[in-house]
């Protein structure tokens, strides 16, 4: 048959092709479509190689963006996937659409602000931020197609982790860590933190910013410190998706991510650290830097988790969740529509229909 669209995906950071994956899996059903993942160096690169080898990704390398750019107006894709700002988008509409599908949902401005640079489409995930986009950007295009990203888990394509390939016990109830890299809980937990939760398995899983940044070493060595712990898995670089942990953990802890709405939309339950490691020009008289970081959406995460303001409270709140039943808060639901939209495991479906009906 021959191919009349080509999709290229582009990878500048590692941690946005677990939204990609389940829009790739859907394109592929489609055999007049040309796909190719562009992914930019890293110090990972062997890593990554080993991940595209494993998903079978069509591939190719790029420096920087400005190569990126580059190959993009050389190669005149149909569709161009972005999962954040890019440069001289007015160059690549000449030739070809693009389209950002963002790798959270969580509670920073920048959620919203990545729109300043219109794309031909964005792809959001609920009624509510569609309605906001919109309201905020009333000549750019937005489509509401739900969270992509939970797919693989909602049609049970997710298998989740090997208990015994990660040195932990299946029989043991499961606590998944995710902090973000800032403003992060990492912190403030203390070095004894796996001892605390010594009954549990605790998988902890950063964010790749914390793994891989020269400015957040001391986060590294706090997370290989715990993972000396036995019953401690510390997620490495090849971990790259979150939902192996989100199919297989009892519990989540984490803090200011969108992780928290990932791992509440499966029914599950979430603690919210809200004692959070801020830099000195971020506390005291300069706390208006951080609300002006974080969106109002931020104080929704109560409405969907329990809100633990040290790190005593969290313990007490998560042994009374591990001991009991583990239910959401009441008003969940309605709250976690309005934040990660319509869970039927359809999404990428409908950004691929999206996609081939506007070529």
């Amino acid at each position: 048959m021959k191919i009349k669209h080509t999709i290229f995906f582009d990878v500048q950071e590692l941690y946005y092709l677990p939204q990609y994956l389940p829009v790739f899996k859907e394109l592929k059903k489609h055999h007049n479509c040309s796909i190719k993942f562009i992914f930019h160096e890293s110090e990972f690169k062997s890593t990554v190689n080993n991940i595209i080898n494993d998903e079978q990704l069509p591939s190719q390398w790029v420096k920087d963006k400005n190569e990126a750019l580059k190959l993009y107006l050389e190669k005149k894709p149909t569709w161009i996937f972005l999962g954040n700002t890019f440069p001289d988008l007015d160059k690549i509409h000449l030739h070809s659409k693009t389209a950002q599908l963002g790798h959270g949902v969580g509670p920073k401005k920048s959620y919203y602000s990545k729109s300043d640079t219109p794309t031909s489409v964005r792809f959001v995930e609920s009624d509510y931020r569609h309605q906001r986009l919109c309201k905020m950007y009333p000549n750019d295009i937005f489509i509401n197609v739900g969270f992509c990203k939970l797919d693989p888990i909602i049609n049970n394509k997710e298998k989740g982790v090997s208990f015994n390939s990660l040195n932990l016990k299946r029989s043991k109830k499961t606590i998944l860590y995710a902090p973000t890299f800032y403003p992060s809980s990492i912190e403030k937990f203390p070095k004894a933190f796996p001892q605390d939760f010594k009954n549990y398995n605790i998988i902890i899983k950063p964010h790749y910013f914390s793994i891989s940044m020269k400015k957040y070493q001391k986060q590294r060595d706090l997370l290989q410190h715990w993972n000396t712990f036995d019953n401690v898995y510390l997620a490495q670089a090849s971990d790259y998706s979150l939902l192996p942990f989100l199919k297989s953990a009892d519990l989540m802890i984490s803090d200011a991510s969108s992780a928290i709405i990932e791992f509440a939309a499966l029914n599950k339950p979430v603690i919210w650290c809200t004692f959070l490691q801020l830099r000195w020009n971020y506390r005291g008289i300069f706390n208006y830097r951080f609300k002006a970081r974080m969106d109002k959406d931020y104080d929704d995460y109560g409405q969907i988790s329990s809100p633990s303001s040290s790190y005593n409270k969290m313990i007490s709140n998560a042994e009374e969740l591990l001991n009991n039943e583990m239910n959401l808060p009441i008003n969940a639901k309605k709250y976690l529509e309005r934040l990660a939209g319509k869970l039927d495991g359809k999404a990428s479906k409908r950004i691929v229909t999206y996609l081939l009906e506007n070529c």
